[in-house]
């Protein structure tokens, strides 16, 4: 777990360099070693112990979204990292003596050397998404020999990286974090020679005879013979007037896991009934004086797996507040309050600093309407045995066969895990997609 430093005595006359350096004088004495090796290919290369490595120091405010979005990257990619609590400008201090302010995730994944350009004008398979489906349909092609290039907009492991625990995982009887899952994979993939291009966001796709191009926000373009996309979901919005305000400020969606230590002594509020929020609630208990969880159900059996369920109610600094919901954010430059609403229609406000949402998401499918590619009402990929209508091959149909189990009413473009319709919503289930697909993509290969 990442290691939280405490908070430094701040000068009000000190400007940020001042407080960083004097920070710095603290954090890395000079019996300290000068340097540590970067880059993906160096980052646990092989199975075994990990080898120890200096972490990355983070300075800033708490409750401050730049900070908080460096942290939550550098988490996700098992990087080590300490964070320092200052009033200052947001910063990050690498193990070369290297310090950047104000760094974005591209400028990171510079630095830390997985930031690439495709080494291909044309591949066999190009896979949209590393969540599990994405990840799996990697290992899976390049094992078989297929060149395959792998894109994904932010950090490995989608939803499920975020995840503390994940205990109904085949294979893992004691549970395995989401990261920890997404970084076996990782290296699983690399083994076989899949190139992944970090932090690059797809914004649209081109069709061409013979092949599909996907361009993404730089202008790249990555040019393959068959596509997969497992671009997942997002968590939805609570709605709320000065969401985006708070956000990584005292609002998160998703499980937080690198904001877990954070929250010592602190009462946290959990919005949502599902197995992620969950397991956030009993994450943060660990650490938070209490957890409340929010939902609008009258409990938790409806939504909750069985074992989740049981330790929630055993945990006696979780409380779970039912037919309730979030109706307003109150503070200044972060999250201080919020209004809850109960079932009668009595709003109350209560402090907190720390709000997490995990509501159920939205795919990431705003690109498919430009190329026809088929959607249901709430914007999920329609694929195979779904597509057709009364007995008919989908409009527009260019084949005499009809389209494979998770292919899209495009040939030869997939859709795998999460981002699909009816798909099943497991860790499991998005890893046993992304291989079928693959053998899918081997018939469209092949000409069939």
């Amino acid at each position: 777990m990442p290691k939280v430093q405490p908070p430094s005595p701040v000068n009000p006359s000190s400007d940020s360099d001042t407080l960083v350096d004097e920070a710095l004088a603290e954090s890395f004495p000079a019996s300290d070693p000068p340097s540590w090796t970067l880059g993906m290919e160096a980052h646990h290369a092989a199975p075994g112990p990990r080898p120890a490595r200096a972490p990355v120091r983070i300075y800033g405010p708490v409750g401050n979204a730049a900070t908080h979005a460096i942290r939550e990257f550098l988490h996700r990619c098992e990087v080590p990292f300490e964070f320092v609590p200052l009033e200052c400008v947001p910063a990050c201090e690498f193990p070369d003596g290297t310090r950047m302010e104000r760094p974005t995730i591209r400028q990171i994944t510079e630095k830390l050397g997985w930031f690439r350009n495709p080494s291909r004008t044309e591949y066999d398979l190009a896979i949209y998404g590393a969540g599990p489906a994405g990840l799996s349909a990697a290992v899976y092609a390049a094992a078989d020999g297929l060149s395959t290039v792998l894109v994904e907009r932010w950090a490995l492991g989608g939803q499920a990286g975020s995840s503390s625990r994940i205990e109904n995982y085949l294979g893992f009887p004691e549970g395995v974090s989401g990261t920890d899952l997404a970084d076996r994979a990782r290296r699983q993939a690399e083994k076989f020679g899949v190139e992944i291009l970090l932090a690059r966001a797809g914004e649209k796709a081109e069709l061409e005879p013979g092949h599909g191009v996907g361009v993404l926000e730089d202008g790249t373009r990555i040019v393959a013979r068959a596509s997969i996309c497992a671009t997942g979901v997002a968590y939805r919005c609570l709605g709320l007037p000065d969401e985006a305000r708070f956000l990584g400020a005292g609002l998160y969606y998703g499980a937080g896991a690198s904001e877990a230590s954070l929250t010592a002594g602190e009462h946290v509020f959990v919005v949502g009934g599902g197995n992620s929020a969950g397991q956030a609630a009993l994450h943060f208990s660990s650490y938070a004086r209490q957890v409340s969880i929010v939902i609008r159900a009258d409990s938790l059996k409806e939504t909750l797996s069985a074992y989740l369920l049981q330790r929630i109610r055993s945990a006696a600094n979780i409380d779970v507040l039912t037919r309730t919901e979030v109706t307003a954010l109150h503070g200044d430059a972060t999250l201080r309050e919020i209004t809850l609403r109960d079932g009668s229609g009595r709003e109350r406000r209560v402090p907190t600093r720390w709000l997490f949402v995990c509501i159920g998401g939205e795919p990431h499918t705003q690109w498919a309407e430009a190329i026809g590619m088929a959607r249901d009402e709430g914007g999920y990929l329609v694929t195979g045995p779904d597509l057709p209508r009364a007995g008919q091959r989908p409009q527009g149909w260019p084949l005499d066969r009809e389209p494979y189990f998770l292919e899209s009413n495009i040939p030869g473009v997939f859709a795998a895990g999460d981002v699909r319709h009816n798909a099943v919503r497991r860790v499991a289930s998005a890893v046993g997609e992304g291989a079928m697909a693959v053998g899918f993509v081997h018939r469209v290969l092949d000409g069939h």
